[in-house]
């Protein structure tokens, strides 16, 4: 029922002018509220991984819809790079084929939906990849302490990208192959 037939619903009813001005207002607020969507980072969806495209994105079933999830606050090495092969086994020995939580976080340019994706168990598959020195912190688009706190700890114990002498970040390795 839209706002102007429940003002006149409530005017013809016999219900006195004030209290249909104030049922209308009351409708209106609810309509206003009921439109509104919580900003971006506060949704989430539980659903199955059932792609892994690469390190850091996923494709998850929101019901019976794939939705393509990119990492926030990560960026894995790309397929061509040392560790892009092994990021994206890492990423799916963790979260291929289990029911995640993804944190939503806005879109990224490409229309990609950004998240974080939380495992079965409670760990966080942003952090996970980063901690096991497969993905750097992409502080350009996030300032994640805990992601932060993961890298340097990688980059102390010198695993995965970090026991390279000298790793490209993805984003300069996509730079120069442009």
């Amino acid at each position: 029922m839209n706002l102007a037939a429940a003002f006149s619903a409530s005017s013809s009813s016999g219900a006195p002018p004030r209290r249909a001005r104030a049922t209308s207002v009351a409708l209106a607020l609810v309509a206003v509220l009921l439109s509104c969507r919580p900003s971006a980072g506060h949704e989430a969806f539980t659903g199955k991984v059932v792609g892994v495209a690469d390190g850091d994105t996923l494709v998850v079933l929101d019901g019976t819809t794939p939705v393509r999830v990119r990492l926030h606050g990560i960026d894995c090495p790309e397929r061509g790079q040392a560790f892009g092969a092994a990021a994206k086994r890492l990423a799916s020995s963790l979260a291929f084929g289990k029911r995640v939580t993804v944190q939503e976080r806005g879109k990224d340019r490409y229309g990609r939906l950004l998240g974080e994706v939380v495992l079965p168990d409670g760990r966080v598959l942003n952090r996970e990849l980063v901690a096991a020195g497969m993905a750097w912190h992409y502080v350009r688009y996030s300032d994640d302490a805990a992601l932060a706190k993961a890298e340097r700890r990688a980059r102390e114990a010198r695993v995965g990208v970090w026991s390279e002498p000298d790793p490209v970040a993805p984003w300069r390795y996509r730079a120069a192959s442009r």
